[in-house]
């Protein structure tokens, strides 16, 4: 009876503390009820419950409570509470599933735990996990190698290209999970829908994924006021940008599965509600399977009225057969309109894989190099390309693979004038066509024949040529070693030798080293390099006339850095009388190959003799520096010799940083030794 007695005062003590919830807070009804325990319910003992408001009220959840409980239902009347409720039973029903769904989980994996699952961070190649030892009560921890790979890769997959390539660099496991070609395929999916092959390749998937990654054209005006770099649009159907070509009034771009594109300006409506033109705003498939293609070869645009294609076409066969067979042939496309009003077919037998203009619009000469190395040479009346009639054009062999027949060629530059050939054993032969250019070039006229002008002459260099770039009357060569040599006409400053002498020989400018790209056109050179942490910067010299050499109006003689953000995977530029363009596209299996270069092939450093000791002036340096403070003294006035001193700047071999360094600080000088009346300088002074 005691027994009884006992929780007959408890549960009125229940009551009260229910009636005064109820005046005070109705929250602390509803605690109270929860406190209680129905009928045939197995409590735990004593417990301490907290309501949303107001202190903490205690209850036993243990024996019997049916009228108490009955009581505090009938406090907790009401519609929060009936809403409170309804909420935790919709909470009951959610924590229910996610248990239901976690054990399947772990059924599926077999990873099972009375503690839950805990993916370790970093995989046991890498070592234990820091810390691991002081980490108790939390489970074992489990690898993520012994998840599914499959699984693992379509997570992975799901990331940018940037965050992939970062997560490679974490740990040997996900250097190879992120480096599978499983990944690399259903990023390139994600990035190109429309692709259906993979490419060429030993990583095609991958290469293919970075390559519509990092594909883009970028171009900044040298007029108006917006000086900054802009981005063209870019088609979903290009499988990366191989090369591009700007005429008179729109762009080209060559992907890498054979697609021209048609890249036209147009007036758009800007964000202001402006209409305003703008450049490569709009794109149309010109042509497929496309290998080369060219425009008059002249730095002026206005020029460029026709466009060449080299393509393969299926055609017909003869009379009695049946099928068809790939044929190379020309297409001949109007720049403006990109309508083809001309084609020339190939046999079958003969199969080219470049194409260069070079001439009169009138004798316009068409270089085609074939697979094998040689070169044919076909010439055709452009002002007569319009007219719609049918003729035959003779295809002769070229006099450089007539007369050297042993040479194979890999590539090959043109302008107006003169052609450069460049073999496959690094070897520069050159066509020159007109006597003024052959005396820019060599300096004399000593060697030119007039009756014979499509002589190879070949040019003396100390190493493998890779690639080069040829102006106007200028030429620039980039060996094996990474080395720059210029030649040619000098009088504007664009060979960069830090002097305005014409150069009849390559020379080589040293401040300069393993640039990824080299342009020259009419009377300035630009070089694109990069830096130690794999950012890019572009360098120019020659005449700064038009704004071609942004942040350098007055021009320079040797290379200097222009105002110019380049993007981080530029490959290519190329400069017009407008404007600047830079190509963005990286291939994984093709970058210049510069190997280091020898200790005893360095400029000013001798064959050391077996008994000599170490030399005392590695590299000239000591002479170079004597040279500068010569032509500092010669110059008459402060001004000049601080001129003069930001010339001998970019002619050393100092890095990026240093540079700008030196550079700014003559500024400072310059200007504080000007006087008051001059301002602070200006980006473009």
């Amino acid at each position: 009876m005691s027994h009884w007695v006992a929780r007959a005062e408890d549960l009125s003590k229940r009551k009260s503390r229910a009636r005064l919830g109820k005046i005070g807070h109705s929250g602390w009804a509803v605690r109270s009820q929860r406190g209680l325990s129905a009928p045939g319910s197995m409590g735990e003992g004593p417990g301490r419950q907290r309501g949303p408001r107001g202190p903490p009220s205690s209850g036993t959840g243990h024996g019997v409570g049916k009228a108490a409980g009955t009581g505090a239902r009938e406090l907790s009347t009401g519609g929060q509470g009936a809403r409170r409720d309804e909420g935790r039973s919709r909470a009951g029903v959610v924590r229910m599933v996610r248990r239901s769904q976690r054990w399947k989980l772990q059924k599926f994996t077999g990873l099972c735990g009375q503690e839950g699952l805990r993916v370790k961070r970093s995989c046991p190649s890498c070592g234990p996990e820091p810390g691991g030892e002081e980490k108790k009560g939390r489970g074992n921890p489990i690898s993520v190698q012994l998840f599914p790979p499959e699984l693992v890769e379509h997570i992975i997959s799901f990331l940018p290209v940037r965050d992939v390539v970062a997560l490679g660099q974490t740990c040997h496991y996900f250097r190879e999970v992120c480096d599978t070609e499983g990944v690399w395929r259903r990023i390139c999916r994600r990035l190109s829908p429309r692709l259906r092959e993979q490419g060429s390749g030993v990583r095609p998937w991958k290469r293919a994924a970075i390559l519509n990654y990092t594909k883009g054209l970028y171009f900044q005006a040298f007029g108006g006021r917006r000086r900054c770099l802009s981005k063209s649009v870019a088609p979903l159907l290009a499988h990366g940008y191989r090369r591009f070509l700007p005429t008179k009034d729109h762009v080209f771009i060559l992907d890498y599965v054979g697609t021209l594109f048609f890249f036209k300006n147009a007036l758009v409506s800007s964000t202001l509600g402006q209409i305003q033109w703008k450049r490569a705003c709009r794109y149309v498939v010109l042509c497929r399977g496309a290998k080369d293609f060219a425009s008059d070869p002249r730095c002026d645009t206005v020029y460029r009225k026709y466009l060449y294609v080299l393509a393969t076409r299926e055609q017909l066969g003869v009379a009695g057969t049946t099928g068809s067979r790939a044929c190379d042939c020309v297409e001949v496309y109007l720049q403006s309109s990109g309508q083809r009003v001309f084609k020339m077919t190939f046999h079958h037998s003969m199969s080219f894989k470049q194409i260069v203009l070079v001439g009169q619009e009138t004798q316009r000469a068409l270089l085609l190099l074939t697979e094998e190395g040689k070169i044919y040479s076909l010439v055709v009346n452009e002002t007569q390309l319009d007219q719609p009639r049918s003729y035959t054009v003779q295809l002769a062999l070229r006099k450089v693979s007539h007369c050297l027949p042993h040479l194979r060629v890999a590539c090959m530059a043109s302008n107006q004038s003169s052609t450069v050939y460049i073999t496959d054993q690094g070897g520069v032969y050159f066509e020159v066509h007109t006597p003024g250019v052959y005396r820019d070039l060599f300096g004399t006229l000593q060697a030119f024949d007039p009756l014979d002008q499509q002589m190879p002459l070949a040019l003396s260099l100390p190493a493998k040529i890779l690639f080069c770039a040829l102006g106007y009357n200028h030429l620039g060569l980039v060996d094996e070693f990474g080395r720059i040599f210029m030649q040619g006409n000098n009088r504007y400053g664009q060979l960069g030798t830090g002097d305005k002498m014409d150069r009849g020989e390559p020379t080589q400018v040293h401040y300069l080293q393993r640039p990824i790209a080299l342009w020259c056109g009419l009377n300035h050179s630009l070089v694109l390099s990069q830096g130690l942490d794999f950012s890019k910067e572009l360098l120019g010299c020659g005449c700064g006339a038009g704004g071609r050499l942004p942040g350098w109006p007055k021009g320079s003689a040797s290379f200097v850095k222009l105002h110019v953000k380049v993007p981080l995977c530029a490959c290519s530029l190329c400069s017009t009388r407008e404007c600047l363009y830079m190509l963005s596209s990286h291939d994984i299996e093709h970058h210049p190959a510069y190997r280091d270069l020898p200790a005893s092939r360095v400029v000013g450093n001798p064959e050391p003799s077996p008994g000599a000791g170490a030399p005392q002036d590695p590299g000239g340096t000591a002479q170079a520096c004597e040279e500068y403070l010569s032509q500092i003294h010669s110059c008459p006035t402060l001004q000049d010799r601080m001129e003069k001193m930001k010339e001998i700047v970019g002619w050393m071999p100092l890095m990026a940083a240093q540079k700008d360094f030196f550079w700014e600080a003559l500024d400072m000088l310059q200007t504080a030794a000007g006087g008051v009346g001059e301002g602070p300088p200006t980006p473009d002074s």
